[in-house]
């Protein structure tokens, strides 16, 4: 199943109202323990920006249906959604299911707008309610699977199942083992006839939360407070507004993100989402957790997925599912850009890696030799150690070729420094006789390993001792900014060049391609010093 064939297109979604591009409702969970602390998560929500919340009477510690719904429906600052979950759909509730109903019937009779219940049981309830529900209570038939996603047409014969019971808006909750499920998710809403909620939880399945706004969704849930979640892999109201501008996404917005493995810590949605939004590009950047790049690419062959960037450990792969690459990133190995070309869909290869740690580190030498020609790059006749060979690496070993610089390459696998040495007309070590190499002094090191990074911060792929040898050092990673190993060189009287240069300087390049537009410059600088 791909997401080509859905014919979803501006004019099957108006325009909502007061600038907003979509009427997907972004819904807040509240599970306090008592009714006045969900009274206070619910008075935070709204100023956080909710259009309604989610009542999880579920987590409250006593409760007493009548007076408790009556306190918390006529207090509310916002319209709610009663949920009173039990624990073989994955919530709280472990006691006799029939007081469960009944609480669920006196939300319905107390005027709560949403009332959800849960498919096994929804006959049996929507037969007690028969006659005695306001018109303008809705119900939601919901069904939570914690396994898997099943296929589309799986999916398809649960929509009608629940459909066939009465619901007035239709919940299906999956779990996306595979970014790919989310496919499904999103077929299952371009193709409902009536209001549907369909997520995929899980880290997987973060984008079916956010691009539910993009394919008509009914509503999204936010967390009130980032990391305290009714269910996994649910971001925060504030990311979902501010981060993915989550309002301006309407079925016409082009998709863009960052793949890799892991991709919680990258800060390029951070850049990109503030770039966009900056020209009035309408277009979205997402963190992409992806397990098989040929997988995902295959699921998401619709034309409005658009372009993507690539970082560890993709960028070979991605070059391999490419239909045609730039030949800079064809003599590197690796990718870091890919472009839908919209002429006629098919995916371009780009390497703009070595173009920032390139110009970064020529920054930095440049700076500390006073003036240089210009026309000679400063890493000219330099020793240049880079340490890794994968697609990075390759990147930098690639780039310091062109500047004229003597290339030797370090990494962990004889075999594959050799490799990528002979490339570039280098030398080829281990990294255990990287620690007493030492063929000359003012030597230029480029990490590009991902030992260093978070949450490993404590680690350093060479020992201070050996940093002593080196003018310069610079390091790929920028979550922390100052890796250990570039605190080290510091001591050691080494230039540190931090990874966010060359992240700043392949940011700019990649956001030309991806919008047409010149880079906002200062406003990416300011974005990832915000994020960082």
């Amino acid at each position: 199943m791909t997401l080509s064939s859905i014919p979803l297109t501006t004019a099957d979604v108006q325009i909502a109202a007061g600038g907003r591009r979509n009427f997907t409702l972004l819904c807040a969970p509240v599970m306090g323990e008592s009714v006045d602390q969900m009274l206070g998560q619910i008075r935070k929500a709204k100023e956080q920006g909710a259009d309604l919340v989610e009542v999880r009477l579920d987590f409250l510690k006593s409760f007493s249906p009548k007076q408790d719904l009556e306190v918390l429906l006529k207090q509310s600052a916002l319209p709610t959604l009663v949920t009173y979950r039990p624990k073989w759909e994955g919530g709280q509730y472990e006691g006799d299911d029939s007081r469960r109903l009944d609480a669920l019937r006196v939300a319905v009779e107390s005027g709560a707008d949403y009332v959800d219940v849960e498919l096994q049981v929804a006959h049996e309830f929507f037969s007690s309610i028969h006659g005695k529900k306001p018109e303008k209570v809705k119900i939601i038939v919901s069904s939570h699977n914690y396994q898997n996603t099943p296929s589309s047409e799986e999916l398809g014969n649960l929509v009608a199942r629940i459909q066939a019971t009465g619901a007035d808006i239709v919940k299906i909750a999956t779990t996306a083992l595979d970014i790919s499920d989310c496919a499904h998710i999103f077929q299952v809403l371009a193709h409902s006839q009536v209001p549907t909620i369909a997520i995929a939880m899980g880290e997987r399945g973060l984008i079916s939360r956010i691009l539910a706004a993009k394919y008509g969704g009914f509503l999204t849930f936010g967390a009130i407070e980032a990391g305290v979640v009714s269910a996994p892999g649910q971001p925060s109201i504030k990311d979902l507004l501010d981060l993915y501008n989550l309002r301006q996404l309407g079925p016409d917005t082009k998709v863009h993100g960052v793949i890799g493995k892991p991709i919680g810590h990258s800060k390029s949605p951070h850049l990109y989402n503030a770039a966009f939004k900056s020209v009035n590009f309408n277009g979205i950047y997402l963190p992409l957790l992806v397990d098989s790049v040929a997988n995902f690419i295959n699921a998401y062959s619709s034309p409005d997925f658009v372009g993507y960037s690539y970082t560890i450990p993709h960028k070979e792969d991605g070059l391999r599912c490419c239909d045609e690459v730039d030949p800079i990133a064809k003599a590197i190995g690796a990718i870091s850009q890919m472009i839908r070309r919209p002429t006629d869909g098919k995916l371009i290869g780009y390497n703009v890696d070595y173009l920032g740690a390139i110009a970064a580190i020529e920054e930095a030498l440049r700076a500390s030799n006073g003036a240089s020609p210009a026309t000679i790059s400063p890493l000219a006749g330099k020793l240049f150690v880079v340490i890794g060979a994968g697609g990075a690496g390759k990147a930098l070993a690639y780039g310091g070729m062109e500047k004229g610089a003597r290339v030797v390459v370090a990494n962990r696998t004889y075999e594959k420094a050799k490799e990528l040495a002979s490339k570039v007309g280098g030398q080829a070590i281990t990294l255990a006789e990287l620690e007493n190499f030492h063929p000359e002094d003012g030597m230029v090191l480029a990490n590009t390993t991902s030992v260093g990074m978070k949450p490993n911060i404590d680690l350093t792929p060479l020992s201070k001792k050996a940093l002593s040898r080196y003018r310069l050092v610079f390091d790929a990673i920028y979550t922390p900014k100052l890796t250990r190993l570039l605190q080290e060189a510091q001591e050691c009287g080494a230039i540190p060049v931090y990874g966010t240069e060359m992240f700043i300087n392949q940011a700019f390049v990649q956001f030309e391609r991806f919008t047409g537009y010149p880079a906002p410059k200062q406003l990416i600088r300011d974005a990832l010093a915000k994020s960082t």
